[in-house]
């Protein structure tokens, strides 16, 4: 009761309605402790189970030093951090809010003429700010860490053997779409790239069959080739062309020890395209897809385009969280820090159960990459709205 009137006095003479009043500045100091406790608790979580005892397991069985584990485990560290601000942000909004409506708070606020809405809008403009922070945490910092967290480990236990080739028997294909006389488009072939190692730096034992010209069709096959990028040009050597006429006879064969061919660059490039899709920000994610598009490869096309739209996609899910959590929280009833504990798990891991399948089934092919990326954060949205709407109703 006297929890009632303390808040009924200080929003009564002030127009709760304006931002950044004495009801948000009061909502953000219950939020925000909930909130960093949650990154903390949720990333340790993370971090421990994901890559301390992998580390662990590399140090005692691979004989990784403890000084590069050390430096590694630093570099994983923001990856985890990020992925714990959705999660954090679900904890704080609930736990708050239930505190609140626990305590009667909520029922002084709506009885100073404060909507629901409004209440709820604090915690939603914290989602938003967290959102942004995921996204720049996404873009600027995870990739490049963990691109050179993996690199700082794979060297550190390759150390020891001898060098190995990137890549063993590297097949390119490279089409092109075509028009038809009948008006349709087929893809056709226009390069096939083979190779026996590729080391980085160069092809060996490298195969190419040129079919771009319309009445000329040549078949490379070289001891190396390379991509020279002072002349944009291929360096071949060793070996020797054969020119095929459109009869599939031949039509010249010509030995060589250094030939320079102008051909697409994009074998090469994709070829030292070693990066998954968690060490590369949007910019370099699509930059790789136009590379693998000319490959014609259909399944790996479209496994790059749901993770370019889950990479926008996923900052969105702490406005999602904040959103369910704030309604559920406001929601009349007396819950403990244990009970919105135990909700947030459950929310948590319906959302990202729901998020994996449809990304499944985008790789698939079965859902397009914008609906499959950005399917749990619609259906978590309307929830969330859902709840608010019949909590502003009563």
């Amino acid at each position: 009761m006297a929890t009632t009137k303390k808040l009924q006095s200080s929003f009564y003479t002030l127009d709760s309605l304006l931002p950044f009043s004495i009801m948000d500045r009061y909502l953000a100091k219950e939020l925000l402790p909930v909130f960093f406790f949650g990154v903390g608790a949720f990333s340790s979580l993370g971090v421990t189970v994901d890559a301390v005892f992998d580390l662990i397991r590399k140090i005692v069985g691979s004989g990784l030093s403890i000084n590069i584990a050390i430096n590694v485990f630093l570099l994983k560290l923001p990856y985890f951090i990020v992925l714990s601000f959705p999660m954090s942000t679900l904890l704080a909004t609930l736990m708050t809010y239930s505190r609140l409506s626990s305590d009667s708070e909520l029922i002084a606020l709506r009885g100073c003429g404060v909507s629901v809405y409004r209440m709820v809008l604090t915690g939603v403009l914290l989602s938003f700010a967290v959102t942004g922070l995921t996204f720049v945490f996404n873009e600027q910092v995870v990739p490049a860490a963990n691109y050179q967290a993996n690199t700082t480990l794979e060297k550190a236990l390759k150390s020891d053997k001898p060098p190995v080739m990137k890549q063993d028997n590297f097949l390119y294909p490279e089409t092109r779409e075509v028009t038809l006389p009948d008006g349709s488009t087929q893809r056709i072939l226009t390069h096939l790239y083979y190779a026996d190692q590729f080391d980085g730096k160069q092809f060996k034992g490298l195969t190419i069959i040129d079919r771009s010209q319309k009445n000329l069709n040549q078949i490379i096959a070289a001891g190396i080739g390379e991509w020279n990028p002072s002349k944009n040009i291929w360096d071949i050597y060793n070996g020797t062309i054969y020119l095929i006429a459109p009869n599939g006879s031949y039509r010249d064969i010509v030995r060589f020890q250094h030939q320079q061919l102008k051909l697409p660059r994009t074998a090469f490039t994709l070829a030292q395209k070693t990066r998954d899709s968690g060490d590369m920000n949007i910019v370099q994610a699509m930059e790789q897809l136009e590379v693998i598009r000319m490959s014609g490869d259909e399944q790996k096309i479209r496994k790059l385009e749901v993770r370019i739209q889950q990479k926008f996609a996923i900052p969105f899910v702490s406005v999602v969280f904040g959103l369910v959590g704030s309604a559920m929280g406001t929601i009349p009833q007396r819950t403990g820090r244990a009970t919105s504990f135990g909700i947030s798990i459950i929310v948590i891991f319906t959302y990202y159960l729901f998020y994996f399948v449809t990304g499944a089934m985008g790789e698939a092919g079965l859902l397009s990459p914008i609906v499959a990326a950005w399917s749990a954060n619609v259906v978590g949205l309307g929830i969330g709205l859902l709840l608010l709407v019949r909590l502003a109703q009563r």
